[in-house]
């Protein structure tokens, strides 16, 4: 099944709730066996009234439907409207605010919010921690940026103690003169074109240097700035070349100018769309926007869909680990 293309023909497919189940089935299982997600059994036994599924075993959850180990599990909103949301958030270049996902689809905007970020969870890389490049391969670049309120923007009590906190501990460089910011690592492969992003919790040249051992083979070539965080990489089996961005932005071959491009289209993305993102959410955000960065070539709308729709089952995120607090009356659904 090849399913939508368009925003268009994907509003047209997915109206009629069969349709919507078949996709997910398609997409779940593409031998086009059902799979109990209790107990792995295979005979299950379809409900025409029901829409679900009914495992032969006895178990708690014998029934079950299409969303069941799946982002969308526990999720009283109906699958035709999860999958346009999902179409929206993966297709949108600009990303998509809850408030407009709520007019479109007809639900809350607290809803709305909920369900973006468990759209964002399957939108998540799994590869960070897997090594990339190696001996003869592309060059990686790897670059911090920090993401925040401007100082301009802030009160000005606030933004007073901010300078007046960067002069005390103007020698510590990145981390200090940026303390109401979040701190950000980009690795991107230029052999594969792909980008990873994680947010961290100090830009500490161990913190830095501990994400590059674990995401780069020793032996590959590393282009960075010249900040001194980088500066003992060479000890580690690597050949790091740099690029002073006071002086210049490309010195050759070596540059972080691709990591530079991702990075000012996400602070536009969250600057424009989301505009206030708090930064214990800002890994969710910055999953999206990796996520349409690494599947912006040789990808349509309807390929990008089926990749996150194929990501969503043995994922879940509850509300209550959402925002840290028990589920009661302030729960969206």
């Amino acid at each position: 099944m090849q399913g939508p293309q368009t925003l268009l023909e994907a509003i047209q497919y997915f109206s009629d709730p069969d349709n919507c189940i078949a996709y997910m089935v398609e997409q779940r299982w593409p031998d086009g066996v059902v799979v109990c997600p209790t107990c792995g059994r295979k005979d299950v036994s379809w409900l025409e009234k029901q829409k679900k599924w009914q495992c032969k075993s006895r178990h708690s959850k014998r029934q079950f439907s299409a969303k069941v180990g799946t982002i969308f599990e526990d999720s009283p909103i109906a699958l035709e409207k999860w999958l346009m949301a999902t179409w929206m958030l993966t297709n949108c270049k600009n990303g998509v605010s809850s408030y407009e996902i709520a007019r479109a689809i007809g639900v809350t905007q607290k809803s709305a919010w909920f369900m973006l970020h468990r759209i964002r969870l399957a939108m998540k890389d799994e590869n960070w921690g897997s090594k990339i490049g190696g001996s003869g391969s592309a060059p990686v670049e790897v670059d911090e940026s920090f993401v925040g309120g401007k100082i301009g923007n802030m009160h000005p009590r606030r933004a007073e103690a901010i300078r007046k906190e960067y002069k005390k501990n103007l020698a510590e460089g990145y981390e200090a003169r940026k303390d109401n910011k979040t701190p950000v690592i980009g690795i991107f492969d230029r052999q594969s074109r792909q980008i990873r992003a994680k947010v961290i919790p100090n830009v500490r040249r161990d913190t830095l240097q501990a994400e590059i051992l674990a995401n780069i083979e020793p032996g590959s070539k590393v282009f960075t700035d010249t900040a001194g965080t980088y500066e003992t990489l060479r000890y580690k089996r690597y050949i790091h070349e740099t690029v002073n961005h006071a002086q210049t932005y490309v010195n050759g071959q070596v540059h972080t100018n691709s990591l530079e491009n991702f990075w000012s289209l996400m602070k536009r993305n969250l600057n424009g769309t989301y505009v206030a993102v708090e930064p214990f959410h800002l890994d969710r955000y910055l999953d999206e926007q990796v996520f349409r960065f690494n599947n912006r070539l040789n990808k349509n709308d309807g390929d990008r869909f089926r990749k996150v729709v194929g990501q969503l089952a043995g994922r879940r995120l509850t509300y209550e680990d959402l925002t840290g607090k028990a589920v009661g009356a302030t729960e969206p659904f």
